[in-house]
């Protein structure tokens, strides 16, 4: 368990069952944010395809020093040819130098990947970053737990330039809670969080803003409420499918526009405003254990836009008893539901046996899940190897049609990196990048130190 502000969630039928079944604004090249730490927008993909991605990183890209207190990076987002990151940063290292950044940095997205000196000196956590489809990069709108943009007044929201760091003043700045996730979807920033009132609208959760202006455009009224827990009501990620027409939104609620919805719902973006859809599950009602009862914490789309793959915590079942197996219901697992607008079952669910997933992507090579887990296919432990279970620290490839661990010539897992909580992951054409942390000293990929925060595995 992580992030005393974040969390988790279970559901109810099946057991281990492996039954068949960019953030890049319009002038960027062709990239797909494949979930988000604080979310991610997306465009539509028009790269081949591909997968599954090299086991190798990519050498010299930049990482976060290992500092004895946390850093993490909560998202990447690729625009033009530049990546950007956020998060919880002060200090990133690259071939020996040290940089000293607030919670932003970006860099070329081309090797060498040679760090750039945007710093726009953010006081508090960044949650998620996003551009403005078709307006180029010179605008970066920012989201997440601060009260200041080099020197000026933002509550939790700006629009900041990408060449001065300094806040846009046209576009207003004021929420009165966390922003959690920023999308950007043909005019509008779609954004979510802990807020109740942002730019001078009382909107809950969830809304619209002009990106000239930062107000509340009416394009997303969902009327979003309830708690599972108790804790505070909130949306925290989010993801637009591969043709840009569909979004997942992930967050603590239970009603949406006056239909039950937990934890997860589908809005349809096609149309003159923003509709729920009739996708959801029964198995999202379920519970995990009290403490991580809200489990959801990422979703992605299948390159057709046919399957939804969900990454959730949760430990295991509230009412399972102790050395019961096989586990069961959603808690630490990977999920794969069909994308059918209708009330739906998963196709396979695939356990770490009580490790946590916090991120989730997919490419036509496979599933691609990050977190903390140390093994993978592992129904029948909990906090040890069960029968079968395979070992696969910290990120995993699985098998798109069974949720089966992906496994090299010798017969081990095909990926493994330092269980650093990797909180996002972001497809763009050359491969994917996956943002984590340096918890514990983490900065192992695939066996290759210094890779704290980021690590680049591209196609070959």
């Amino acid at each position: 368990m992580r992030h005393p502000r974040r969390w988790q969630i279970p559901a109810g039928i099946g057991v281990l069952t492996t039954s068949l079944a960019l953030c890049a604004p319009a002038l960027a090249a062709p990239t797909v944010a494949a979930s988000t730490g604080g979310a991610a927008l997306s465009a539509s993909v028009t790269t081949a395809s591909r997968g599954p991605v090299s086991t190798k990183p990519a050498s010299g890209t930049p990482h976060l020093a290992i500092t004895k207190s946390l850093q993490e990076i909560r998202q990447l987002v690729k625009c033009g040819q530049t990546m950007y990151a956020v998060g919880r940063i002060w200090e990133v290292s690259q071939n020996g130098h040290s940089y000293s950044r607030n919670n932003v940095f970006s860099f070329s997205a081309t090797a060498p990947y040679r760090m750039t000196g945007w710093n726009p000196d953010v006081d508090g956590e960044v949650e998620s970053i996003t551009f403005t489809n078709g307006q180029g990069c010179g605008t970066a709108y920012l989201g997440g737990d601060f009260g200041h943009v080099n020197g000026t007044a933002a509550a939790h929201i700006a629009a900041v330039s990408t060449s001065t760091g300094a806040i846009v003043p046209g576009f207003a700045h004021n929420a009165n809670g966390t922003v959690n996730t920023l999308v950007s979807h043909h005019g509008h920033v779609l954004a979510g969080g802990l807020f109740t009132q942002i730019n001078g609208s009382g909107r809950a959760y969830f809304a619209s803003l002009s990106p000239s202006t930062g107000k509340v455009d009416g394009f997303a009224n969902l009327n979003i409420k309830g708690s599972v827990t108790g804790m505070a009501e909130q949306v925290y990620k989010q993801q637009l499918s591969h043709s840009g027409k569909l979004d997942l939104v992930e967050g603590n609620f239970t009603s949406v526009a006056g239909k039950a919805r937990q934890q997860i719902l589908m809005l349809n973006l096609a149309g003159s405003t923003a509709r729920l859809t009739a996708w959801t599950s029964p198995e999202f009602s379920s519970h995990c254990i009290a403490r991580e009862a809200l489990y959801v914490r990422s979703a992605a789309w299948s390159r057709d836009d046919s399957t939804v793959y969900v990454a959730d915590t949760g430990d295991h079942p509230l009412n399972r008893a102790s050395g019961t197996f096989p586990l069961w219901g959603l808690c630490d697992a990977v999920v794969s539901f069909p994308a059918t607008q209708k009330s739906v079952h998963h196709n396979w669910i695939e356990y770490s046996g009580c490790d946590s997933y916090f991120s989730v992507a997919a490419d036509d090579g496979a599933v691609y899940a990050g977190g903390h887990p140390r093994w993978a296919n592992n129904p029948y432990g909990c906090n040890a190897r069960g029968r079968n279970g395979v070992d696969d620290p910290g990120m995993q490839g699985l098998n798109p049609g069974t949720g089966e661990v992906l496994t090299n010539a010798q017969g081990k897992a095909r990926y493994q990196m330092s269980r650093a909580n990797a909180d996002d992951m972001l497809f763009t054409s050359g491969g994917l990048w996956v943002a984590s942390s340096n918890r514990f000293g983490s900065q192992w990929c695939d066996g290759v130190s210094g890779h704290s925060g980021i690590c680049y595995l591209g196609y070959s």
